[in-house]
């Protein structure tokens, strides 16, 4: 299994290889939001703050665990958020799909959903991978509603998970979507995409 930097494109969509010429864009549609508090990454105001977590980010996918995608709106143009691999473990076939934000007039649109399909469709059908990973934070009911719309299996609660930077302990919800599953969330995703042309 060899994950390497590439563009999946959808109807709605395309992903790319994040770089610092994305720090603009995520800015504009990423800087003071709520779903920080749900994530690793502390509270995000300013470019400047957007700039590490880019910077952050990309270090991680030069060391190898970790694959990010920018997230291009085709109809506009702009940037709508963020998304990767991470926890990426060759030798097992496997790997998580996370780190996931949107600006808010993409959430609860065709982007998450396309952005869904591109990764899981590469993940099991060009990597071969056995096995895809998805968390979420307990406290975030919306994020768990939208895995498990998907067709994610909920496999449990790693209770005091992480600490987050305001010192919240964090309990995060595990779901996959094992190789034998795929077929039928495929379709899932494919009729969820077809609702929404």
């Amino acid at each position: 299994m060899e994950v390497k930097p590439v563009v999946l494109s959808g109807k709605f969509v395309r992903l790319e290889p994040l770089s610092e010429a994305h720090i603009p864009g995520l800015t504009e549609i990423g800087s003071g939001q709520d779903f920080w508090n749900f994530m690793l990454y502390g509270d995000i105001q300013t470019e400047a703050d957007m700039r590490n977590w880019v910077l952050d980010i990309m270090a991680r996918g030069k060391r190898g665990t970790d694959l990010p995608f920018a997230v291009i709106h085709l109809a506009s143009g702009r940037v709508a958020g963020a998304t990767r691999y991470l926890n990426i473990v060759p030798k097992d076939r496997g790997l998580e799909i996370g780190g996931t934000w949107y600006g808010t007039e993409f959430q609860r649109t065709a982007v998450n959903t396309e952005c869904k399909y591109l990764l899981l469709t590469h993940a099991f059908e060009v990597l071969g991978c056995i096995r895809v990973q998805l968390k979420t934070d307990l406290l975030n009911e919306r994020s768990q509603r939208a895995i498990e719309r998907i067709g994610a299996v909920r496999e449990g609660v790693l209770r005091n998970h992480m600490i987050l930077p305001d010192g919240r302990i964090r309990h995060s919800v595990f779901y996959s979507i094992i190789d034998s599953e795929w077929e039928g969330v495929k379709k899932r995703l494919e009729e969820m995409l077809d609702r929404k042309r």
